[in-house]
């Protein structure tokens, strides 16, 4: 699939409910999910996102590639090795393009004298460290939230009647540290259109309780991975700020 289909697929439930993005998005997300490729129409309102085109931006400027190609996408989402080239200099220009969207700059003051030197284009290290609504003001900052803003990876043990039963683990506080604690199985709904085929043993992606994703084996190890950089980088400047 091209880098707006996988956008797309990540960014709709938050657009359902009314979180980030333009107020007419969902059916132009939705035509370039179960369409044969991606649209101008869904790009322009992806780029509308307060917070996703930022990071895009970032991670093509530093390879030479289109904000919405496939593998940046993947990258912020889901996780590649194109997030291996950054550190605090590049996520401070990130911080600034957020402002500019909606970040207050108080935040971003203190985010940047605080940058870990692992800082990360990741979009479960923006949940840990920039915060969930933290440029939109939309959503608290909250372990919950977070749990359910990060892209978690969870394996489907169900499949019946539209809905899913996923087996993934949570995010938990140990001590003052963000941390993934147990697994437990949790029935969400799901779109046969969006993840057409899905079978019990599939890994799938979710963004707040949406299934977006059907992950092959590498890319449930690439989430996972980023995911625990993301955490480790956050939890060394979290505790500081009292805010979990």
């Amino acid at each position: 699939m091209d880098g707006v289909q996988l956008g797309a697929r990540f960014s709709i439930a938050t657009n359902r409910l009314n979180y980030c993005g333009p107020s007419d998005a969902e059916p132009r997300l939705y035509g370039a999910i179960v369409g044969p490729a991606g649209t101008a129409e869904a790009r322009a309102s992806l780029e509308k996102f307060e917070a996703l085109l930022p990071y895009l931006a970032a991670i093509g400027r530093r390879h030479g590639l289109d904000p919405f190609d496939a593998r940046v996408v993947e990258a912020y989402w889901v996780g590649n090795d194109l997030l291996d080239a950054f550190g605090p200099k590049e996520f401070a220009e990130i911080l600034t393009a957020l402002e500019a969207r909606g970040l207050p700059r108080s935040i971003g003051r203190r985010l940047r004298e605080n940058l870990p030197e692992d800082a990360l284009p990741f979009h479960a290290f923006h949940v840990a460290y920039v915060g969930v609504g933290a440029v939109t003001g939309h959503v608290p900052t909250t372990v919950p939230n977070m749990e359910a803003c990060r892209p978690a990876w969870g394996k489907v043990e169900r499949v019946a009647d539209g809905r899913l039963g996923v087996r993934k683990p949570s995010i938990v506080l140990r001590g003052d540290k963000l941390a993934l604690g147990g697994h437990s199985v949790e029935d969400l709904a799901y779109d046969p259109r969006v993840l057409p085929g899905v079978r019990v043993g599939d890994w799938v992606a979710l963004h707040w309780g949406w299934p977006a994703l059907v992950l092959s084996d590498s890319q449930r190890a690439a989430v996972e991975e980023y995911t625990r950089r993301s955490f480790d980088a956050a939890n060394r400047v979290l505790p500081s700020w009292g805010i979990l």
